[in-house]
């Protein structure tokens, strides 16, 4: 690995008090998202609230604003995507079962976008139905792989470590997972199947910096004995600290390409992978190694205390 940086002496375990106010107001932004999205209060795409999507072609040009302007006049609240080159006139309408009202919502969408443009020789190309028992499933099966991820990854430190390896490492994902979410929802980004990979991405990659990071501390505590178990940790810390960065730099690499070039469908997708991975880095040193020593010290002020 490239030694990116010379001897570091980064305090990082000093620090703790400070990250440990500034994750836990991020938790509680995540539980508030939670409760926007349980209440139906978030942006959630139609793959959980259900719902129309329309493709439609135009003969005479139509630029997406003319199309926004149509859609706020008429009070309709629903996206709009416009596909392949603006010259193509070729959109995506995004109805949620509210604008629907009844089985011939998108027909009178339809008619009154002719109406509208003057354009009479429109077509829709595609049109797909999702009905509310299928979001219901997709939003219960989101929750499950979300739930089943994060006790996977608890078995797979416990077998690993030890269990307090485990248990950190777990409350380190479950973090990322609301942060994420959290900022997602603050910035009243929609909440879509992409936005869901992209959650399961990062607690595979918040995981995997995390277990880099016990692993050092793990080798150190067997080498290392006389050092004591804060500073022991802090250099653990600044040994893998040229490793962290350069995994960082180079996954945000990708992330910040996909997000500046990948176009407007995986435009969310890609900005939660951004967050995620600055969120990821940032549990894995300033929250679940702090975590760790504090457990440590806890343990042997109550082993000293009963002897």
């Amino acid at each position: 690995m490239i030694e990116f940086l010379k001897n570091p002496k980064v305090n990082f375990i000093g620090a703790r008090k400070v990250t440990y106010v500034i994750s836990a107001l991020l938790v509680l932004n995540g539980l508030f998202a939670v409760y926007k999205i349980a209440s139906g209060k978030a942006n959630m795409s139609l793959d959980f609230t259900g719902g129309v999507t329309v493709q439609v072609k135009f003969v005479k040009p139509v630029s997406i604003d003319q199309m926004r302007g149509i859609l706020t006049k008429h009070s309709l609240n629903m996206g709009i995507q416009g596909i392949g080159d603006p010259s193509a006139n070729t959109f995506i309408l995004r109805m949620g079962l509210k604008e629907v009202k009844d089985e011939n919502g998108a027909s009178k969408l339809v008619e009154l976008l002719k109406q509208e443009t003057g354009d009479s020789g429109m077509t829709v190309l595609e049109e797909n139905l999702i009905g509310p028992l299928v979001s219901a499933q997709l939003k219960q099966k989101a929750v499950y792989a979300i739930a089943w991820a994060l006790v996977g990854i608890l078995v797979y430190i416990w077998v690993r470590f030890k269990f307090k390896f485990a248990i950190i490492a777990t409350i380190a994902t479950f973090h990322d997972v609301l942060t994420l979410l959290g900022v997602m929802v603050m910035f009243n980004k929609e909440i879509d199947i992409l936005v869901l990979t992209a959650l399961l991405t990062i607690a595979g990659y918040s995981l995997t910096d995390t277990v880099v990071v016990f692993d050092r501390i793990r080798e150190n505590m067997k080498h290392i004995l006389k050092t004591p178990f804060e500073q022991l940790v802090n250099n653990s810390l600044n040994e893998v600290l040229s490793r962290t960065i350069i995994t960082s730099l180079t996954t945000m690499l990708v992330a910040l390409s996909l997000f500046l070039f990948g176009g407007y469908v995986l435009h969310n997708f890609s900005l939660a992978l951004v967050i995620g991975i600055v969120v990821g880095t940032y549990s894995s040193d300033l929250l679940a190694a702090p975590l760790l020593v504090d457990w440590e010290n806890y343990e042997r002020t109550h082993r000293a205390v009963i002897k």
